[in-house]
């Protein structure tokens, strides 16, 4: 008959997925988090209405547009908005109709605000993205290499050329790309969207570099100061000595310990593309957010004004939750919940009492 009883010294099984899941990212850590990413958005809504609202000029004459402000006029526009209502209920009805997905009516064009953004939300998000590969791809491995060949005549090259390209203004470095990959070479178109599919990627890949080269240096140097710093620990300095080949103690060692600088310059580097879009957009002629943004700026277009930068907010306010709830699952020391341990487990091995 066989002993049913764990033998001492087995290895105990390996905790399912949602086990650790649960251990490194415990429900009041994370509805901790949450809460605090709703109660900032909830503080930055109120500012970005309050500017608006507190903005030299009459908000009346300003969502009546180009028409004649007759008193009438101005009357009626008033009611419609309810701009004779205190500044606190005006700012409670309006979150209320923007939760509902009512963000008001565009005074440029006449269509809704949230059909503007939808429509335009999309190519930013590729454009977003595809500065932020150009950015993951670049500034990683080169902050890598520099942090191997710390203070030598690789890490002077890498870090001298992410300097050369954050100082470089995003107008003049478009400028310059198109001026080599399309007029020069003719390899890139030089602005539009393009049709959609690969033409649409075609068209992405200038403004893509152009966005993600800007913040590449930002990478470069959070990610060389940490394996700079990973690599003079013991435990590493400890396997070299041992013989455990270098390739390994890199990946297991080194790189691992590098994750968590690394995502919080990876949060760094998504609110920067959110924000550089405006720029990157208007000198590729790219109808995106950060286009309308520029427009609506332009014709005091209030209503699209206060709903995107609402969105940019909220998206950077994500970001930034992204990076808080991975740092836990990167990093074990980070954890706020420890695996329960059973008593079995926890009782020191040993000889009974009473045996020598």
């Amino acid at each position: 008959m066989t002993d049913p009883s764990p033998r001492q010294g087995a290895v105990p099984p390996a905790p399912a997925w949602h086990t650790r899941l649960r251990t490194a990212l415990p429900a009041r850590y994370v509805l901790r988090r949450l809460a605090g990413t709703a109660g900032l958005l909830l503080v930055l809504s109120l500012a970005v209405f309050a500017l608006l609202r507190l903005a030299p000029g009459d908000p009346a004459r300003t969502l009546l547009g180009t028409r004649g402000a007759t008193p009438e006029a101005l009357a009626s526009v008033r009611a419609a908005h309810h701009l004779d209502d205190p500044l606190a209920v005006q700012y409670v009805r309006w979150l209320a109709d923007a939760c509902r997905g009512d963000l008001g009516t565009s005074i440029r064009t006449g269509e809704a605000v949230s059909a503007a953004l939808g429509g335009r939300l999309a190519l930013t998000g590729q454009l977003v993205l595809t500065g932020f590969a150009v950015a993951l791809l670049l500034g990683v491995p080169l902050g890598v290499l520099a942090g191997l060949r710390a203070r030598g005549a690789l890490d002077r090259a890498v870090q001298s050329l992410g300097v050369l390209a954050l100082s470089t203004p995003a107008f003049a470095g478009g400028l310059l790309l198109i001026y080599v990959f399309s007029l020069m070479l003719g390899w890139l178109p030089a602005y539009g969207p393009g049709t959609g599919g690969s033409d649409r990627l075609l068209h992405l890949v200038l403004p893509g570099l152009t966005l993600g080269l800007a913040v590449t240096a930002v990478l470069i140097k959070l990610t060389r100061a940490a394996v700079v710093r990973e690599l003079a620990r013991e435990h590493v300095t400890f396997a070299l000595a041992r013989g455990v080949p270098r390739r390994a103690v890199l990946l297991r060692y080194v790189v691992r310990g590098t994750a968590v600088p690394v995502t919080t310059g990876i949060g760094l580097v998504l609110a920067y593309l959110l924000a550089g879009t405006v720029m990157v957009e208007q000198v590729f002629a790219l109808p995106g957010l950060g286009q309308l943004l520029v427009q609506s700026v332009t014709f005091k277009d209030v209503p699209v004004v206060q709903a995107e930068a609402l969105l940019i907010a909220g998206l950077i306010c994500l970001a930034d939750l992204a990076t808080d709830l991975t740092h836990p699952l990167t990093d074990p020391r980070l954890r706020t919940a420890r695996p329960r341990r059973s008593p079995a487990s926890a009782a020191p091995a040993g000889p009974a009492k009473g045996q020598a």
